[in-house]
């Protein structure tokens, strides 16, 4: 990992605390703390009405992917290897000076991106007439050019898309909503060595209905305490719930099955989906995803989402639901237990801690300009 580069907007570090990385503290008296996801739109404000726009200088919005197992997390930190540290290490080989990287959504370690959204500012000059400044890099070649250096680095991450923006878009304040999805495989069958660190694994079957029915006591705006770590640093555990949902896919990722490949073949009677197979499934009582079995041929797991999507999240929220919904889904956990969880307003009612590898950010929302 690279050491931290020089920030633009300069700031004070508090004392790191042992569950997670120190964090932005205070701009011209602004708290700008907050938890993973927490936003402090005043203070965003604040920063942007304060802030000179140079117009030497290009921002841009950069979505990126990436598998967060070797990541210690998004934010940089003094040591350990970081999403942030390897991004600027990147944007730094490709611009020859040091940038600031700011992220909207500070994932854990080991949680994963299917699309984090940050943005950084680029001055381009000549590297032949040292002090000419040139038109910006075009976004295409901003994503070609940092995902040739981020492929020399491990190759876990990788740019997806970049878009110009105003000088005072601000990846994390400007986010209007945040989608994370949560992997669960559930079954006997050792976890396979492909879905390691990218799922929990639960021996048990779990009772999909009753973890829905669980969901709906969830929604909304609550007082969230049950379900914030002790580490977290938002004003408030009051937030508001857009969606909470559980939901069985296709398990495997990766490649189908024969009777999946039969299925989704023409026949005379017209293009068969996947969709009908599970209903035939039902029926005889076979789990979807369940496949003809062959020697040398895995069993495939019942893989179950957990859906969570609102404008922020208080730290280790989602996976602190996951693992109430996972207790219910066991039967360990009724409905009516989610309910006095949630009214009691102490993390100490609530189920253990889903572990970081099933989780994955997969969707920042924002209104974008179209005029840049």
């Amino acid at each position: 990992m690279t050491d931290e580069q020089p920030q633009i907007i300069p700031h004070l570090q508090r004392p790191e605390s042992p569950q997670r990385p120190s964090k932005l503290a205070k701009f011209d008296g602004v708290d700008f703390s907050g938890d993973g996801e927490e936003e402090e739109e005043e203070a965003g404000e604040f920063a942007e009405k304060n802030m000179v726009p140079n117009p030497r200088i290009q921002r841009y919005l950069v979505a990126i992917e990436y598998l967060g197992t070797r990541f210690s997390g998004a934010q940089q930190q003094p040591t350990g290897r970081t999403v942030v540290g390897v991004l600027e290490d990147a944007f730094q080989k490709f611009i020859g000076q040091p940038v600031s990287i700011f992220c909207s959504s500070r994932t854990d370690a080991g949680v994963h991106a299917l699309s984090n959204v940050c943005h950084v500012d680029i001055e381009r000059t000549s590297k032949r007439k040292p002090g000419e400044v040139l038109p910006p890099h075009e976004p295409s070649v901003v994503k070609s050019a940092v995902n040739h250096f981020l492929q020399k680095n491990e190759g876990d991450m990788m740019v997806i898309d970049v878009k110009c923006v105003p000088a005072d878009f601000h990846s994390r304040y400007k986010a209007q909503e945040r989608t994370y999805f949560y992997r669960l495989l559930s079954g006997m069958e050792p976890l396979s060595t492909f879905e390691k660190n990218r799922a929990w694994h639960v021996p048990e079957e779990l009772d999909i209905l009753s973890m829905q029915k669980a969901c709906q006591v969830l929604i909304g705006r609550h007082d969230f305490s049950s379900f914030r770590a002790s580490a977290c640093q938002a004003k408030s555990p009051i937030k508001t719930l857009d969606e909470l949902s559980v939901t069985e896919v296709t398990s495997g990722t990766y490649f189908p099955s024969p009777a999946e490949r039969k299925q989704s073949n023409y026949t005379t009677e017209g293009l068969v989906s996947i969709a009908n197979k599970s209903e035939t499934d039902s029926v005889t009582g076979n789990s979807v995803g369940e496949a003809i079995q062959g020697f040398g041929i895995r069993k495939r797991h019942r893989c179950i989402v957990v859906t969570a999507r609102g404008r922020s999240f208080l730290y280790h929220q989602v996976r602190l639901l996951v693992g109430v919904l996972k207790s219910v889904g066991t039967g360990d956990l009724t409905v009516s237990d989610v309910e006095r969880i949630l009214e009691a307003k102490d993390i100490r009612t609530a189920s253990p801690m889903a572990p970081a590898g099933g989780l994955y950010l997969g969707q920042v929302k924002y209104d974008l300009p179209s005029d840049i």
